[in-house]
């Protein structure tokens, strides 16, 4: 493709040239780089990720919030949520994402992945990437035998739960009938129970922290600050990276393989600059076209949610801890000690549950934190309260990244269409009334007071609606925008072995890819798939696969409990 650069020489080169060092690229280039055969190239736009901020758990509302850390992102007016304009978060610095995500750790549902494989994905079922994420983890009080991994990079944890609120939430589902799980990341999702978190004593543990610092002393790996460009092809095969360092234009080649690590919202955008997307898009922002797929930038999913808060009666909520005095307390015994308040993110206890009878795997999610509080920081009501987020996890919604021009700089349209599908309302209206039910049982009896929000007099179904199309949130996890399918599928870009149909030496290995979105937070399913990827991009042999049987509720015909 002419881009008035075919002279520029390559000012660097490696077998594999990686994009980002987010979730995937971080694993990628820990797993391409390990045997020491292959000479690794990460190219990343973000700075360090050293600040207390981003390490510090109880931070987590500071990065996403911030532009030295986040890509800035945000949607097109979303016409079914009043026209607003949501936020859409992407880390812009070393880990990416996982850098200023909520470091919530949640596998997905095993039927997920099984649903990846029946729809064109072959080789990415529950049996086929339980051993990735095994060998990804190492993980502390997980259940035994139900397929947790006990040496890998990526340590999970839970949070001390020392607040009675966390034990309250699990026992008032208890007590509405609901199941109680152990051990939602082993063989058991559905249920209550307490939330797994990539928090390593005391700090963030992000994909950098986990992969990709521990193996940067490597001498066949190197990182290199630049934004990438668009890919370069020689014909139909991808041979390196087209990079802006200041205002100078340079390339870098990649001898074997070009791997896109770069987000569901900058993949599907270089894609679609390099000359690989929907032809029509493509010529009408002045793109010539190499390969006309047309499922690039398509398939945009993402969980919404929303918070449901309650006023609590007795002073044990983290409500009384937003003062300065208290938040420098919490931040000196962090600091010096890696203990106290700070080294939580504060989801300590979940829940994955049906939202009918006939539905055969969870569809709701709950994260439950013992503070009325938005993400952005901001408390709503005075004094103490509790909430649950809460939120859809299979929607029929489908959304679009489209380009906004051909200028490398200029950030993608994105337009998720959220609550476009008639089914989203009746979903999350059940969401709210079911959170009512929780939060009425006996267990909170002692700690309930006043509903904050929605408020008490919001009963209607056009109630519910309209405070949903006010407040609902992105939990942000986007993805699906370069999906996996089989070769002749024309609406997928990625083949099982993450190769993009149509060209050659090029892959995508991250959240892009997923076909439908998981159950649950996107971390651990991107890390998965990145560790999975690298063993195709090695040409190994996949690992075995599992034997595990994942438990289905006997009761999923007749009841949702």
């Amino acid at each position: 493709m002419s881009h008035g650069l075919e002279n520029l020489e390559f000012v660097q080169e490696a077998d594999y040239v990686i994009v980002g060092s987010g979730s995937a690229g971080s694993v990628a280039a820990a797993r391409l780089s390990q045997d020491g055969k292959h000479d690794v190239l990460v190219l990343e736009y973000g700075g360090t990720d050293m600040g207390p901020l981003i390490q510090m758990p109880a931070a987590l509302s500071y990065p996403m919030n911030m532009s030295l850390y986040d890509w800035g992102f945000g949607t097109e007016p979303e016409p079914n949520l009043n026209n607003r304009n949501l936020a859409t978060p992407r880390g812009k610095v070393i880990g990416g994402s996982s850098s200023i995500n909520g470091m919530v750790y949640v596998r997905g549902h095993a039927k997920d992945f099984d649903h990846w494989d029946e729809s064109g994905a072959k080789g990415w079922s529950y049996a086929d990437v339980q051993p990735y994420f095994q060998r990804a983890e190492t993980s502390h009080g997980g259940a035994e035998g139900e397929g947790r991994g006990t040496d890998g990079p990526l340590h999970v944890g839970r949070g001390p739960r020392e607040n009675p609120l966390f034990h309250a939430f699990v026992k008032a589902g208890q007590q509405a009938g609901f199941e109680v799980t152990e051990d939602y990341n082993g063989l058991k999702q559905e249920g209550f129970g307490a939330m797994e978190q990539t928090i390593h004593k005391g700090r963030r543990w992000s994909a950098a922290n986990a992969y990709l610092k521990p193996v940067l002393k490597r001498e066949n790996l190197r990182m290199m600050s630049c934004f990438a460009n668009r890919v370069i092809f020689e014909g139909k095969k991808a041979v390196g990276v087209e990079i802006s360092r200041g205002d100078r234009v340079e390339r870098v080649r990649a001898r074997k393989e070009v791997v896109l690590a770069a987000s569901s919202i900058n993949t599907p955008k270089m894609l679609m600059l390099s000359g690989v997307g929907p032809a029509d898009h493509l010529k009408e922002m002045g793109v010539e076209v190499l390969a006309d797929r047309p499922g690039v930038g398509g398939n945009l999913q993402d969980h919404l949610e929303l918070y449901i808060q309650q006023a609590c009666t007795q002073p044990i909520t983290l409500n009384s801890k937003l003062g300065l005095f208290s938040k420098a307390w919490i931040g000196a015994q962090w600091l010096f000690f890696k203990t106290g308040l700070g080294a939580s993110n504060q989801f300590e206890s979940a829940a994955f549950v049906r939202s009918k009878a006939g539905v055969d795997y969870p569809d709701i999610q709950f994260h439950f934190l013992p503070v009325a509080i938005r993400y952005d920081g901001t408390a709503p009501a005075e004094g103490h309260g509790f909430q649950a987020h809460v939120g859809p996890m299979r929607s029929k919604s489908r959304g679009t990244i489209r380009l906004a021009s051909n200028n490398v700089k200029d950030s993608p349209k994105i337009r998720f269409n959220y609550m476009s599908h008639e089914d989203d309302w009746a979903d999350f209206r059940h969401g709210i009334r079911l959170t009512r039910e929780i939060f009425g049982q006996a267990a909170f009896d002692e700690f309930r007071g006043q509903e904050i929000s929605p408020g008490s007099h919001v009963q209607t179904d056009a109630q519910l609606d309209d405070y949903i199309r006010e407040h609902a949130e992105s939990a942000y996890h986007p993805c699906g925008t370069a999906k996996m399918g089989a070769a002749d599928d024309k609406m997928a870009v990625v083949d099982p072995e993450c190769r993009v149909i149509g060209v050659e030496g090029l892959r995508v290995i991250d959240t892009s890819i997923f076909p439908r979105i998981t159950n649950g937070n996107l971390n651990g399913a991107a890390i998965m798939t990145a560790e999975k990827a690298s063993d195709h991009i090695l040409g190994k042999t996949p690992l075995p696969k599992s034997n595990l049987e994942p438990w289905i509720n006997p009761r999923w015909e007749t009841s949702d409990r």
